[in-house]
């Protein structure tokens, strides 16, 4: 017989121990989002360096995004079959190298290939990530880490936007892909300390086929949950990817100035970000998700068609406010909406399915900027991507403060 158990004690982790769990899922993530992001502020100098159009750069930012389901799909699968530590610090070590050899890349094609391989890495650390630290903590701070965990998504964005200013006039483009290295190692070594997943051991299936089994099992909802996030990446990628660009091309601002706009609205998203997910301990996750959406329908007037630089930063910054706000509480809720024997592939598989559907984001909104121009392609393609989030939401399940380790009745008996 079980009991559930949500209290911090219950947990059976050392306070040390947890510390190390949950800091190698938001290192790792902010990592992961910088080694993406350097890319958004290359965008011109990559397509000087290799004489390439700015479109053909933008192609390798949709073709990272796509190969992320191989990584979720692989580093899952693993990480719910012979838990969570190895293959964190195997895929964060995948990625790191991949990171350095794209600084070498001397040619188009080969890093187009690389980022390619990137993909792979970037995928399959969320899903494994997030389960270490959501299972090492108590349901009544899973908001609060769930916000924290993103969090690193904006946290990398804005360390990118520093590297730009600081590491790129002065070590040039090549430097910017090094940059991680060094904290690449650091978050295998948390890694290496932090304990295994009790729920992990305790929900653990004995083989691939069973783990595939289960998630066939659960096909209805894992289906309303690739759609919800397909929908969220188009949100969060939509509003972040070509901002810069926009800025600099319909606007008319200085790299310089764009790389400290992106440092200023990247403070909002972390603002957002962790306090709409611990709100959602309260609010409960689709309301505090609903509400963050609203946000950013208002403001879009703002992020667009600003005629000042003042206007522009603040509806940039309220804009990520609401963006990182609604992905603040996702993992929180979709790990609590997945089931237990499958927590890092069945999550991370969803969250790069919706990657995939939703890598053509940035390429639809530049095919728009030359029909419509770059202000009304942003608007209507994140003003109907909003309105179809909330009707999801809104009509979506919700499973906040779901247990996801029971203590055997004989151990809390005594």
């Amino acid at each position: 017989m079980l009991t559930e158990v949500s209290d911090q004690e219950s947990l059976g982790l050392p306070q040390r121990g947890r510390g190390y769990a949950v800091s190698a899922g938001i290192l790792g993530w902010t990592l992961d989002a910088f080694d993406f992001f350097v890319v958004v502020f290359l965008v011109d100098v990559l397509a000087a360096h290799f004489q390439v159009g700015k479109s053909s750069i933008v192609l390798t930012i949709g073709a990272t995004l796509a190969m992320r389901p191989v990584g979720a799909l692989l580093f899952g699968t693993l990480a719910d079959r012979y838990g969570r530590r190895k293959p964190l610090m195997a895929v964060v070590a995948y990625f790191s190298v991949i990171e350095v050899l794209s600084g070498l890349a001397p040619t188009y094609p080969i890093f187009l290939v690389l980022r390619l391989l990137y993909g792979i890495g970037m995928g399959g650390f969320w899903g494994v990530g997030a389960s270490l630290t959501l299972e090492s903590a108590p349901s009544r701070w899973r908001g609060l880490l769930s916000g924290l965990l993103q969090g690193g998504y904006p946290l990398g964005y804005l360390l990118a936007a520093v590297a730009a200013r600081l590491i790129l006039p002065t070590w040039g483009w090549r430097a910017m892909f090094w940059a991680g290295l060094v904290p690449g190692i650091v978050t295998m070594l948390v890694a290496y300390k932090s304990p295994e997943s009790r729920a992990w051991k305790q929900h653990q299936v004995k083989s691939v086929s069973g783990i595939l089994r289960v998630v066939w099992d659960h096909r209805k909802s894992f289906a309303y949950l690739v759609l919800m996030l397909t929908l969220m990446i188009c949100l969060s990628h939509g509003t972040q990817d070509l901002y810069p660009d926009f800025l600099k091309t319909a606007h008319h601002i200085s790299p310089n100035v764009v790389a400290y706009l992106a440092m200023f609205y990247n403070v909002g998203a972390l603002l957002g970000t962790v306090s709409v997910g611990h709100t959602s301990e309260k609010l409960g996750r689709r309301k505090s998700i609903i509400l963050s959406l609203t946000l950013c329908l208002l403001v879009i007037p703002l992020w667009a068609f600003g005629h000042s630089l003042t206007v522009l930063a603040m509806g940039a910054f309220l804009m990520q406010v609401g963006v990182q706000g609604a992905w603040g509480v996702v993992p929180a809720h979709l790990n609590e909406l997945s089931p237990d024997a499958v927590r890092s592939l069945f999550p991370g598989f969803v969250y790069q399915l919706g990657v995939l559907f939703g890598s053509p984001t940035n390429s639809i909104e530049y095919a728009l900027r030359d029909r419509v121009g770059y202000q009304w392609a942003l608007t209507l393609f994140e003003a109907c991507t909003i309105v179809a989030l909330m009707i999801v939401f809104a009509l979506g399940p919700e499973r906040k403060g779901r247990v996801f380790f029971r203590e055997p009745a004989d151990q809390t008996a005594s």
